[in-house]
């Protein structure tokens, strides 16, 4: 089975040269309060779309990361390249401001069978051209917190393009699926990252799973809802292993520094 390497060096000033995996990077902003990170996602990311009210957060919230800028100059900077969704939460005047600055509107009010997120995923996904589609990680800002039915949509768009990288981040966690046609090896950027982490089966039981570099690491163990999950584990290295039966969500804090 082959061997998937994760990194969450999109947390750091500056990437490392020759780091694996090498990957490109678009960001996804949700409409929910902006992580402190933002504007370093941002700069990691070479498209950048707001699904919905995603706009309102970018616009209202991006100059409060900079106190000491003018919020107007904050605002154009920060210009996302496409605005998604239904349509139903962004106001007006965000949406003729980004417009006037030549961002991309794409207006998904006939489909109400998909998540705003659902529909940015499809449409990076269409945008990323064939050769970079196995190197791609959309990072997904304001994906968890808020209301729990939205947290759960979020989730199951990582089932729904399993074999895509989506990295869903708060303010103080991030999430992502292991599939299970992989083995994992996660390198723990311990400067950003950690101790505090989880391995959750969602969907279906765990017959089997196995790691290392975990306080209380998993042995061919069964882990299902209404019994074992790995909740509350701590990394005690650089490196973890993970082999499952199954998708697990790999879950990990985020440090306040």
């Amino acid at each position: 089975m082959d061997l998937m390497h994760h990194s969450s060096t999109f947390l750091l000033p500056t990437i490392p040269l020759h780091h694996r995996p090498s990957l490109t990077y678009a960001l996804v902003v949700l409409n929910q309060t902006l992580p402190r990170f933002a504007p370093l996602l941002w700069k990691h990311a070479q498209l950048r779309l707001c699904a919905d009210g995603g706009a309102n957060r970018v616009f209202d919230e991006m100059p409060l990361l900079f106190p000491e800028e003018d919020a107007s100059d904050v605002r154009r900077r920060y210009k996302p390249d496409v605005i998604n969704g239904d349509m139903d939460s962004i106001r007006k005047e965000v949406l003729d401001f980004y417009r006037s600055l030549g961002t991309k509107i794409i207006d998904k009010s006939h489909d109400q069978d998909t998540t705003d997120l659902h529909k940015c995923i499809t449409y990076i996904w269409d945008f990323a051209p064939d050769a970079n589609k196995s190197s791609l990680c959309i990072l997904v800002a304001g994906a968890l917190g808020g209301r729990y039915d939205h947290e759960m949509g979020n989730l199951n768009v990582l089932y729904c393009f399993s074999s895509l990288r989506i990295v869903l981040l708060s303010d103080d966690s991030l999430i992502y699926l292991l599939p299970r046609t992989h083995h994992h090896e996660i390198h723990i950027q311990t400067s950003v990252e950690g101790p505090h982490c989880g391995l959750i089966p969602i969907g279906v039981p765990s017959r089997s799973s196995t790691t290392t570099g975990l306080q209380w690491n998993l042995i061919n163990t069964e882990m299902r809802f209404g019994g074992l999950i790995s909740s509350s584990n701590i990394v005690v290295g650089e490196k973890v292993t993970v082999q499952s039966d199954t998708d697990l969500l790999w879950t990990i804090s985020i440090k306040k520094l």
